[in-house]
């Protein structure tokens, strides 16, 4: 059974984004009633959303998983109206209250269980089902031994999905306070301020000089000691196909397009090669491409050994050395066509054209600029304003919305 790639859209145009790369289905929310308050995803783009989903064959699945307190249960509850009515494949919700009020004001629509829910067994999967849930959305904290013994003993109508790439909590299945006592923006309700990625100064105090405080060295940034790597199970990924996981699930929501598109086209081409030719799966010309987009390092988490210690990102980084998001077409011409620059981009500079179709980019390099309004011939340019043009030649024929990237 081919699984279901799970992508996130924080917004209308990384939805489409995200299915040009070969996602079968995107989850997004409102920004006030899911885990990521600054998604740019308000009623009327979710409901462009499922529409253009539905008309592609695709799925949506919309996000209501906050801890919801009693004050919010008026618009919950105009939300699940609206979305019986808008028919998305499912919601995704973690609060026990939320799942009962989707249950009488949304009956039509099936539930998913967030991993905010923390379901780390059988018996808890088996629990949700009874209470009205259609699949469930383990904790990134399962071993695959664990999810093994899920998938061998669940009733078969029971969907599992799993996340297999992207930024990891700090706290067990995003369950966190951190951000709520250091800047009073809740985790629990979609406005994480990330405080696990700040760095800290630390400071040691002797038992007989208290309040003496003698400061730690570390890195002229600080040190990042709560900051965890990104998953990624690219290596694993024929285990879990062959464990018959339903949905692959890919993190990041407040991603840029770029991430989206890199990280989407990989996963998608690594499940499509391994379904038809198991036997030649090769997961290091996948991890290559996932080496040019990553912002931390990358670990495997608790799925290969509940005792992995290599899960910490001390260093604390949120760049990527050596490429980064170039620009965007918005029209292809056979001479001149237009893009959307994303930074500075100039005469000479390598760029990695991403073809939803293939795996490997294809490389060119920038051998004139043309100012998008003047046409007039330039050297470079640098973002300006939102949404800045240039005109280059690009190598192949291309669609709208291809994505290109920058080698630093």
């Amino acid at each position: 059974m081919k699984p279901e790639l799970l992508a996130p859209a924080g917004s209308y145009e990384k939805a489409k984004i995200a299915f040009l790369y070969g996602a079968d289905a995107v989850y997004a929310g409102t920004s006030s009633l899911s885990l990521r308050t600054r998604a740019d995803m308000q009623s009327d783009d979710l409901e462009k959303t499922i529409k253009y989903a539905h008309e592609i064959g695709k799925k949506v699945y919309v996000t209501l998983n906050i801890f919801a307190w009693d004050e919010k249960y008026e618009e919950i509850i105009e939300m699940a109206k609206k979305l019986n009515v808008l028919k998305p494949d499912g919601i995704i919700a973690a609060d026990g209250g939320v799942i009962e009020t989707l249950k009488e004001y949304a009956p039509d629509i099936p539930i998913n269980v967030s991993t905010q829910a923390n379901i780390v067994s059988l018996q808890d999967c088996k629990f949700w089902q009874k209470n009205g849930a259609k699949r469930m959305i383990l904790a990134r904290e399962l071993n695959k031994k664990q999810l093994k013994y899920i998938m061998e003993n669940k009733p078969k109508d029971m969907e599992i999905e799993i996340f297999i790439h992207g930024a990891i909590c700090f706290a067990f299945s995003g369950r966190c306070f951190l951000s709520d006592f250091l800047s009073c923006r809740s985790a629990n309700l979609g406005d994480c301020a990330q405080s696990c990625r700040w760095s800290y100064n630390l400071y040691a105090e002797e038992a007989n000089n208290p309040g003496e405080l003698m400061p730690i060295e570390t890195s002229e940034y600080g040190t990042s000691i709560f900051s965890s790597k990104d998953l990624c199970l690219i290596k694993e990924l024929p285990e879990i196909i062959e464990m018959g996981v339903d949905s692959l699930k890919i993190e990041g929501r407040l991603k840029t397009e770029y991430y989206l598109a890199s990280v989407i086209n990989v996963y998608r081409h690594a499940i499509d090669e391994y379904i038809e030719n198991p036997q030649s799966y090769d997961y290091t010309k996948y991890l290559k491409e996932l080496e040019k987009v990553k912002t931390r390092s990358l670990t495997t988490f608790y799925f290969n050994d509940r005792n992995n210690k290599d899960t910490q990102e001390y260093a604390g980084r949120q760049y990527n050395d050596n490429y980064e998001f170039g620009a965007k077409v918005i029209e292809y011409n056979d001479e001149k066509s237009i893009l959307e620059i994303k930074n500075k981009l100039k005469v000479g500079d390598e760029l990695e054209l991403l073809v939803p179709e293939k795996l490997e980019p294809i490389l060119f390099r920038i051998e004139e600029l043309w100012d998008y309004e003047t046409e007039e011939e330039i050297e470079s340019i640098s973002p300006g304003v939102k949404g800045q043009r240039v005109k280059i030649k690009l190598p192949i024929k291309c669609e709208k919305d291809f994505i290109i990237r920058r080698k630093k």
